[in-house]
């Protein structure tokens, strides 16, 4: 029972500003006609269902949860907000440079962000079942193999919305395969962070005992 209500306390604002930014987006959606993301929020509503049912059992950190609800309004924003030129949404704006293989769009940073956090929900999830939790190469190289795989089915929703709706914001075959490269940079780059943190910790950990 305790350790139902501690994740209750976890997972309860970051519930809160996901519902609230979701429904804030429906809304939006409906008033311009935008059938594209109002199918994009009903995937999120599906998610956001997957994510409460495994945090309740295996329990993710609070700061994952926050980091989800941050995709998904990074998500929501990327393509809503309506900037100027010929971006037409924040999701097209290029941030440095221009062009695939040049430079670096919203979207590009959405996808690493987004797959990265993936990646350390993942790695949450992998080391519940592991006799020894420490962030060794194998579960890691596990908990990145799954990012991106979450990454391709991600595209797989995509491509079903191009299937769907007559008119989308999915983008070409290029997109498509840069979103797959900025994935595994993210889960690559959440490996890493999450190799580097439990050393961090362990050294402060030693000092502690030393002390």
């Amino acid at each position: 029972m305790k350790m139902t209500r501690e994740r209750w306390r976890a997972i309860v604002w970051p519930g809160v500003f996901t519902v609230f930014y979701s429904a804030a987006a429906a809304g939006y959606c409906l008033s311009i006609g935008n059938t594209e993301f109002l199918f994009y929020v009903g995937v999120m509503i599906v998610l956001g269902a997957v994510v409460g049912a495994i945090h309740f059992k295996i329990g993710f950190t609070r700061e994952c949860l926050w980091g989800l609800a941050a995709w998904g309004l990074m998500h929501m924003c990327g393509g809503l907000v309506k900037v100027g030129g010929d971006a037409g949404v924040l999701y097209n704006v290029w941030l440095v440079g221009e062009g695939y293989g040049r430079g670096i769009k919203y979207d590009n940073l959405a996808h690493a962000y987004g797959f990265g956090v993936a990646t350390w929900a993942a790695w949450q999830c992998v080391r519940c079942s592991l006799a020894d939790p420490s962030p060794r190469f194998g579960p890691l190289l596990g908990a990145v193999l799954i990012g991106e795989g979450l990454g391709a089915i991600n595209e797989i929703i995509e491509f079903t919305a191009t299937q769907v709706m007559p008119k989308t914001n999915v983008g070409d075959y290029a997109n498509n395969a840069w979103d797959l490269v900025f994935n595994l940079i993210g889960c690559i780059a959440a490996a890493v962070l999450i190799k580097v943190g439990s050393r961090t910790a362990g050294a402060v950990d030693m000092n502690h005992h030393a002390a």
